[in-house]
């Protein structure tokens, strides 16, 4: 009797296929425990392994393989390019911060070397419409070079308006260089940025992503927005260069917030360009030509501040906790997000806690449902503290603006979530000044007048199944 090979190889194959992909799932549990993450994120990687094991296969070689040890970032020549800001910096008229946060300034220039830079006049915009005039109005000025770091440039009539721009500029002898993100602009056609290099428009993917060589680049993106034009006019803020910026959504405005800054801090927008562009290009430019002498503009004093994922600190993250733990009267935080880290999540409360006027405002729409469920999964954490937490409905609110205590605010591309915090390239400018702060105060009680209170005895009222489907996705929180 012949033994039926046919039947049992099949088997034996199926067998050794489950053999081997459930020791390839153990493995790469372990490595995460062993890569001595955040207990929360390890957790929740653990759980997406085990639970869904193929999506968890595929996003964690993606998204969750740490780059730390990979050295991505380059910093050869970092000392070389601080050059021409530090001295720039040592060059201006004694100037100090508010004595409340001389320990702020001093953990910022100590992590991440942001000098902070007195005499700057700063311009903030609201709507869409308004920076992009006065960024259009301020490119058309440039006669030496033009600097732009987005997040998204999008080839729409708002992307072709600027790309036209430059084009006359170009024309007219204006160095420009542009730095995209590659995944913030995967959907954006090829022939746009070729259309740039055709104009003499020295343009840059920023970490491009190349399956399956460099997956772990996918999940550090550079969230940054940032212009500067001759050195002596800079833009920082939470607006991309896309047409829904301006316009917003059928069912509402998009209101965000940007910076126009004038004076030293300048320099800091600069050196976070250069310090991308030689990333990118691998050209470390330090020319004097790139950092003129500036004259005051105004009197706020501004720390341009960075973090990256490459770092050993979380340098904005840790700002924020130790700007929440100094208010004494109030913090007011706009985000499109709230994904808070452990850390930030217990300033929050203890600020409140405490007796500090602590307010949250959110969007009661989002771009995104699946963060926005896990925003509302944290509400009640914050409410039972007494955080005063507001719905924006007016449209789709994208704002990263903080102020506090009528001395402090910070506008940039910083979202409170565990992306911006851990994964992304950010930037923002930390304003040491009353009249801006009273400024962004009163940008915050104008938006709270569109807003809808949450009330912790209606919010705990809520259908379960909601609460369910929140639950679940915070325990994604650290992935998303």
């Amino acid at each position: 009797m012949m033994f039926d090979w046919s039947f049992l190889i099949p088997q034996i194959a199926a067998w050794a296929f489950k053999l081997v992909y459930l020791a390839v799932v153990v493995g790469t549990i372990v490595v995460v425990i062993l890569d001595n993450r955040n207990p929360v994120k390890t957790l929740a990687w653990v759980l997406v392994l085990m639970f869904l094991p193929v999506v968890g296969l595929v996003l964690y070689f993606f998204l969750g393989r740490s780059g730390r040890r990979e050295h991505i970032i380059s910093r050869k020549g970092y000392n070389h390019l601080m050059k021409k800001p530090m001295a720039e910096y040592l060059a201006q008229e004694a100037t100090s911060g508010p004595v409340a946060y001389e320990r702020l300034i001093s953990f910022f220039r100590k992590t991440v070397q942001a000098l902070p830079f007195g005499g700057n006049r700063v311009e903030t915009f609201t709507a869409g419409q308004q920076w992009m005039e006065a960024l259009l109005r301020e490119l058309r000025l440039a006669r030496h070079h033009i600097h732009i770091e987005s997040y998204i440039f999008e080839d729409d009539a708002v992307g072709r308006a600027v790309l036209e721009v430059l084009k006359e500029c170009v024309r007219a002898g204006v160095e420009v260089r542009v730095i995209y993100d590659d995944v913030g602009c995967w959907h954006v056609p090829d022939r746009f940025f070729e259309e740039m290099r055709e104009a003499g428009i020295e343009v840059r993917s920023f970490l491009k992503v190349r399956f399956p060589l460099f997956t772990s680049k996918v999940n550090y993106r550079n969230h940054r927005k940032v212009v500067v034009v001759d050195g002596r006019v800079g833009f920082v803020g939470g607006m991309n260069l896309a047409q829904r910026y301006m316009e917003g959504y059928t069912w509402g405005i998009w209101r965000d917030t940007h910076l126009l800054i004038e004076g030293g801090a300048v320099h800091g927008l600069q050196t976070t360009f250069l310090l991308d562009w030689y990333l990118v290009d691998r050209s470390l430019i330090t020319s004097s030509v790139y950092y003129p002498k500036l004259e005051g503009k105004g009197n706020a004093l501004i720390q341009v501040v960075t973090s990256e994922p490459v770092g050993p600190w979380k340098e904005i993250m840790q700002g924020l906790v130790m700007a929440i733990g100094q208010a004494r009267r109030y913090f007011y935080i706009q985000t499109p997000y709230f994904l808070p880290t452990e850390t930030v999540l217990i300033a929050l409360q203890t600020a409140a806690l405490s007796g500090v006027d602590v307010r949250l405002m959110l969007p009661f729409r989002a771009d995104n449902r699946l963060t926005h469920w896990g925003s509302c999964s944290y509400l009640a954490d914050v409410l039972q503290a007494g955080v005063k937490v507001y719905f924006y409905k007016k449209g789709f609110l994208h704002s990263k603006l903080m102020v506090s205590d009528d001395t402090l605010s910070t506008v940039g591309s910083t979202n409170v979530d565990f992306r911006s915090f851990e994964h992304n390239f950010e930037v923002n400018a930390f304003i040491y000044d009353d009249k801006t702060a009273l400024q962004m105060r009163d940008i915050f009680l104008q938006d709270q007048r569109d807003c809808q209170q949450v009330l912790l005895k209606s919010w705990v009222k809520r259908p379960w199944y909601r609460k369910a489907v929140e639950s679940v996705v915070r325990l994604l929180a650290p992935l998303l």
